[in-house]
């Protein structure tokens, strides 16, 4: 298999020289990803203080803000600092930035040349923005469809179509000079829970886990891939057949030998770096005290440490843990020099900060041009799917559906400074082809009489801590008790989710429902072209709206 981290003479010296200079604290630093969640230069110059090995960069929603903290990190940094991000795109995006698709809108355009299109967006505007490292592209499977955090960051439940995306993002992103990092190893989405919350299980066998993930992982290393996320996800079947017994049969990857080392890297091949998954997550917390949790990571096969509630708790931790024999030397210097070189195979040890970071008005330059804002343009629409319609009620006509109630659900988000949720770009696309749209009111509910249309709008994406995907009818309809009032029989009901793509599971007798995956504005506008036939749905859903259950068809 290729070495991802392969270096020159001149990187490798680089390496060993800045290796030899390190003190021990100086060596554990290097393995800690902190997190920076309001991009300000006070916020980074106190995680800047413990000389992390990078610094992992939430959206936030002042461009100016953003640049020059980020110029502050790269600038103040000894050792050139890793600047990573997780984007996926869909609402968990700078707000400044091209406001494209998430994974399972990508997947259903069904088209490789866009995908490779949006790749290369993504790529383009995350090197103007500083970033050197995105942990994507998440290659788990939608199997369970109540699983709430994989959900629209997946490709789908189809292993060929997962793997063929992931390859073209991959490929794209790290010809731009973006690591991209597969995720979540060993494989997420068949249990229904949520890593965050809980650690979770990959219950395949073997034999079934390797013509799946197994392939995907093993193609991908094979195509370069420079990193894995290495997740709070157990594999007992294959821990059982390793001879594992007990509760170890379900310990996390991130802190499993038998996965990281035997499986990854001397199955699979992989010789790139290893990075945690976040060590705040309930699948970590949950399984192994903080004490023990903290060199487990590293000792167990992972290079990098994800974010820390306490960093400089966690790196005593860490340095106990050597002290204490429970992480060893050789492990603490592989894992190190590995983060060395991945800096060294990106260039930073060559590049200047003026390299890694223009001026603002260089960054604001690369940044939602007139190319990427037309192919998040063509991909939002192309992504629109029209799953079902068994009523002939499209095309919507305002001479037949003028007075239309809306039933909103828009949904959260776990990240704070992205894109604000609204359905505000979808009531003024109505209006303005001649619909009159009020919003609902619990105290005087639709009747025929003042409603010609129902729709239910529904903006949630795959978010962490949620726990499961349902439609919350007590939210939406003000009480438990309205919660058992439908309307799909009484007039015209469409289902419509800018979200999750399953929710006709819980609205088995609506006989309309459209999966358009996100709620960025592009994607209301372009549905509401959809909706009154100007535009024809082209959407290839990535995964079984239907849930398997042939009620849900009718």
């Amino acid at each position: 298999m290729p070495n991802p981290l392969a270096l020159d003479a001149a990187g490798q010296a680089w390496v060993e020289r800045t290796l030899a200079g390190l003190s021990t604290e100086a060596a554990i630093a290097q393995l800690f990803v902190l997190s920076s969640r309001e991009d300000t230069i006070e916020e980074n110059l106190a995680i800047g203080a413990h000389r992390p090995g990078g610094i992992h960069r939430f959206p936030a929603r002042d461009l100016a803000q953003a640049v020059a903290a980020t110029r502050r990190m790269i600038e103040a940094a000894e050792i050139p600092v890793l600047l990573s991000g997780d984007i996926e795109g869909g609402t968990a995006s700078y707000p400044f930035a091209t406001p494209l698709p998430n994974q399972m809108g990508i997947a259903a355009c069904d088209d490789l040349a866009l995908s490779a299109a949006v790749a290369e967006v993504i790529a383009l505007e995350s090197r103007a923005l500083g970033y050197d490292w995105s942990f994507t592209p998440v290659v788990d499977l939608n199997v369970a469809f109540r699983n709430a955090v994989v959900g629209t960051r997946s490709y789908g439940a189809d292993v060929d179509r997962v793997l063929a995306q992931a390859r073209t993002y991959v490929r794209v992103l790290q010809a731009h000079g973006i690591a991209a990092s597969a995720k979540h190893w060993p494989g997420d989405g068949i249990d229904d829970r949520d890593q965050h919350l809980t650690t979770t299980v990959n219950p395949m066998t073997p034999t079934a886990w390797a013509e799946s993930f197994g392939r995907i992982f093993r193609q991908l290393i094979a195509d370069g891939v420079m990193t894995i996320m290495s997740a709070h996800i157990a594999l007992p079947a294959y821990a059982a057949e390793a001879g594992v017994t007990g509760r170890e049969r379900y310990a996390p990857a991130s802190v499993s030998l038998l996965l990281n080392q035997r499986l990854l890297r001397e199955e699979l091949g992989f010789r790139g770096l290893i990075v945690s998954d976040a060590t705040v997550m309930g699948g970590l917390t949950s399984w192994l005290d903080r004490r023990e949790a903290v060199p487990a990571v590293i000792a167990n096969g992972c290079d990098v440490f994800l974010f820390s509630r306490d960093a400089a708790a966690d790196m005593a931790l860490m340095l106990d843990g050597l002290r204490e024999g429970r992480l060893s030397e050789a492990r603490l210097e592989e894992a190190v020099r590995r983060m060395l070189s991945f800096k060294a195979a990106l260039g930073l040890d060559r590049r200047t900060p003026a390299d890694r970071l223009g001026s603002l008005e260089a960054v604001r330059a690369g940044l939602q041009t007139e190319r990427s804002i037309g192919v998040a343009r063509t991909a939002a629409g192309r992504s629109a799917t029209l799953v079902k319609d068994t009523q002939n009620l499209l095309p919507l006509d305002p001479q037949r559906h003028r007075r239309v109630t809306v039933i909103t659900d828009p949904g959260w988000t776990f990240f704070a400074g992205a894109v604000e949720r609204s359905f505000d770009p979808f009531f003024e696309g109505m209006h303005e082809r001649g619909f009159e749209l009020r919003d609902f009111d619990p105290e005087a509910p639709p009747s025929g009489d003042d409603t010609d249309l129902l729709i239910y709008l529904i903006g949630q994406e795959a978010t962490p801590s949620i726990g499961q995907i349902h439609l919350d009818f007590a939210k939406m309809h003000g009480g438990m008790r309205r919660a058992m009032m439908q309307f799909n029989q009484e007039m015209p009901t469409l289902l419509l989710s800018f979200g999750q793509p399953y929710y006709l599971r819980d609205a088995a007798n609506f006989a309309t429902y459209i999966n358009s995956y996100s709620s960025l504005e592009t994607v209301q506008r372009e549905l509401v072209s959809r909706l009154v036939g100007a535009t024809p749905f082209t959407g290839v859903s990535p995964v079984d709206p239907f849930c398997g259950e042939a009620q849900l068809c009718w």
